[in-house]
């Protein structure tokens, strides 16, 4: 996979115009990534799973060469129609289309960079694999006390003809002070075996307000991993919400930096899976000054074969005093060969901080099940409606009333009378 790494690489610097800021961005980008690999089970991120051994057996042998000049179709992508919304449709990668038709148009600014000021930007090897192949990436910029009046849906989809691919997308994001942004994340997957490396970077001003809602639903063999990382000055919030269904594998990784005071992070999930799926959460809420919160649960409902991964971690630093901060995580196995594998922890250096956090799995409870039968359900819906009491629970965690609907039609959740 390294040789064809080189030859893709090369032919990415030698058909597209870079400037020499540019191309020593991603040469150093890339040299990093051949340095540290595909993480693997030596990282302590990723113990429960080795990125080069699920490519290599779901995937095979991939390239990573994509050609950003041609013009993808867009127009077979089914759009979420249950709202009104703005969109960017990403296809292979590239923005095909960016579309704020219901906003003020002064109020948002869009820039085209290559991000010199990230260039020794090291969190991981699929960062720089991300930052070596992805396209010139966008910046977009709500401007100050402006809200978006409709939510901003980015749609990941794949050509028909793309198979055995390596696709990387990043965006930018900086909310001015007192700026919010309503962001969802779906998948179109329009072809099967690929992998898709997704790198977002939030800038939240004071009192700005960041709702993200990842959608994973649809049925595909896909490997996606998907990176957030958010940075939060004084009284800002940022809600992230992850169901996490339909691919292969995919990975969210959250990292938050609660940068001023009375900073939040609010981090729920998700985990509806099937057949031998692996999904995986990785939370890192970094509490850093004085009087900052986060809130984090996870539900899982796991069926057959598949596994699913949290890794939750709070860190408070010694100057964060009056920290609060919790984590919870459950899951229901509906198969003896499903797996639930938790990892929670708590890095704390002050000693004025409330901090906890807790793990628990487990079938079905019979009794319940028996109890509701008597009263006049089958075996399906009596195990159908204690499902959707566990998941509820997250679900309502949800603040925005239309995005929570879209949510559980997704899910065919409803609240039983």
């Amino acid at each position: 996979m390294e040789e064809q790494l080189k030859i893709d690489f090369e032919k990415k610097l030698k058909d597209f115009s870079y400037s020499e800021q540019e191309k020593k961005f991603k040469e150093t980008n890339f040299k990093e990534f051949l340095k540290q690999g595909f993480p693997n089970r030596k990282l302590e991120n990723w113990k429960f799973s080795d990125l080069n051994q699920i490519i290599k057996s779901n995937i095979g042998e991939l390239t990573f060469y994509n050609d950003y000049k041609k013009e993808n179709q867009i127009d077979k992508i089914e759009l979420i129609s249950e709202l009104e919304h703005n969109k960017i449709i990403i296809v292979d990668g590239k923005i095909e289309k960016i579309d704020f038709k219901f906003e003020d148009k002064d109020k948002i600014e869009i820039l085209v960079e290559q991000g010199e000021e990230t260039i020794k930007e090291n969190i991981n090897s699929l960062i720089n694999l991300n930052n070596a192949f992805s396209n010139k990436f966008c910046k977009i910029i709500i401007k100050k006390n402006y809200s978006l009046k409709k939510p901003l849906v980015i749609y990941h989809s794949t050509n028909k003809n793309t198979q055995s691919k390596n696709t990387n997308s990043r965006i930018d994001f900086k909310l001015e002070e007192n700026a919010c942004l309503r962001l969802i994340d779906i998948f179109k997957d329009n072809t099967e075996k690929n992998f898709l490396n997704i790198y977002y970077n939030f800038e939240l001003d004071k009192s700005s307000i960041l709702k993200n809602y990842k959608i994973d639903k649809s049925i595909n063999n896909n490997v996606k991993y998907s990176y957030n990382n958010v940075k939060q000055e004084a009284n800002s919030i940022s809600e992230t919400f992850i169901l996490s269904s339909g691919s292969k594998f995919f990975k969210n990784e959250i990292n938050c930096d609660l940068l001023g005071q009375h900073s939040s992070a609010f981090v729920n999930g998700i985990f509806d899976l099937d057949d031998e799926n692996h999904h995986e959460i990785k939370s890192n809420i970094n509490h850093l000054v004085e009087n900052t919160k986060s809130y984090q649960l996870v539900k899982s409902v796991l069926e057959k074969k598949s596994k699913a991964v949290y890794q939750g971690k709070i860190f408070v630093s010694s100057e964060a005093q009056k920290t609060d901060g919790y984590q919870l995580s459950n899951a229901i196995l509906l198969s003896e060969n499903s797996e639930f594998n938790a990892k929670p922890e708590l890095e704390i250096y002050a000693d004025d901080v409330k901090c906890s956090h807790g793990s628990s799995s487990g079938s079905l409870d019979e009794n319940s099940i028996f109890y509701l039968m008597s009263r006049g359900l089958n075996y399906k819906e009596a195990k159908k409606l204690l499902i959707n009491g566990f998941l509820l629970d997250v679900i309502e965690k949800i603040t925005d009333e239309e995005i929570k609907n879209l949510i559980k039609n997704l899910l065919g959740v409803k609240e039983w009378a």
